[in-house]
């Protein structure tokens, strides 16, 4: 993979995943990571509410399945750079 194709791909990544703020970004991490240990994405989140109450998520039935696809994004997000050795 070239310098390009790498520059390419995290523009393209910070577009999808937006613009966060330090508190937002910890409290995605946070989700990432219990995500990570098995939990399913209900379960994060709750944890994740507890963790960050300020940036707690309150998801109607609706929002779960973009939820779900946007955690798995960031994970999958996560493990890319750090393959690549970078770090957001």
């Amino acid at each position: 993979m070239n310098v390009n194709d790498i520059n390419a791909y995290v523009q393209q990544a910070r577009e999808i995943i937006g613009d966060r703020s330090q508190s937002e970004i910890a409290y995605d991490d946070s989700v990432v990571a219990h995500v990570s240990l098995g939990m399913g994405i209900k379960r994060a989140i709750r944890a994740a509410n507890q963790e960050h109450p300020a940036e707690a998520l309150k998801p109607g039935p609706e929002h779960w399945p973009d939820l779900a696809a946007r955690y798995d994004y960031i994970l999958q997000h996560k493990a890319i750079l750090k393959t690549l050795g970078m770090r957001e």
